[in-house]
């Protein structure tokens, strides 16, 4: 099998040089360049098609959010990781909504830095389960007045499908989701993987992420 090529993009030296040295000590990843700022980032993901860009938040010059929307522009083929310090629920959703396939903070072990890394070039979404958490804590709070997207991709799920897409939003898991509805979770997988088709969204993750802004959150 092919490596995964890695591009990382931090303004930090000794923080890439350091993920550097861990990703080269494990078979099946290779690390094809470096950036400093998020506009060298593109410039360098433009030149080298990696799988999987990790891409810190905030940084000096061109930021990672910026950067993250032009690679997704112009790089669709290319899955982008932020790694980043920051443990916002803003910051993660504003990166999920611009197309970000995961979200890892920069504490995790190396392990799980590994099989995200696995995760997200083959298309899945990954978080830091703290993050994830939080996400989960921000979508029970009381909402906010906001506007509500309207989107007619919502009216294809089926009662089931808007049930389970709603108990994902609140950070239930296949196996949580199975137990309280009396399923079996392979059917749970069937019905998200039909969410997420009829919504043309990546993962669940985003998928958590629609249900909050086309209000859905409120229904449970």
């Amino acid at each position: 099998m092919k490596p995964i090529r890695i591009l990382i993009v931090d303004d930090h030296t000794l923080f890439r040089s350091g993920i550097k040295l861990v990703l080269q000590r494990h078979p099946g990843f290779e690390v094809v360049g470096e950036a400093g700022d998020g506009l060298e980032g593109v410039k360098r993901a433009k030149q080298l098609q990696p799988d999987v860009v990790l891409l810190d938040l905030h940084m000096s010059g061109t930021g990672g959010l910026e950067a993250l929307r032009l690679l997704v522009e112009d790089l669709p083929e290319t899955q982008v990781v932020m790694l980043t310090v920051s443990e916002d629920a803003d910051d993660l959703l504003e990166t999920l909504r611009a197309g970000a396939r995961g979200y890892l903070l920069k504490n995790i072990d190396t392990e799980f830095l590994l099989e995200s890394i696995r995760r997200a070039a083959r298309g899945e979404s990954v978080m830091s389960p703290q993050i994830a958490h939080k996400l989960a804590d921000s979508l029970r709070a009381p909402p906010k007045s906001k506007v509500v997207i309207a989107d007619d991709n919502l009216d294809k799920l089926s009662p089931r499908e808007r049930e389970i897409i709603i108990m994902l939003a609140h950070g239930d898991s296949n196996k949580e989701i199975a137990r309280a509805l009396c399923l079996s979770e392979s059917t749970i997988k069937i019905h998200v993987q039909g969410i997420l088709r009829k919504l043309n969204i990546a993962g669940r993750v985003q998928a958590a992420v629609y249900a909050v802004e086309h209000g859905l959150i409120s229904e449970k």
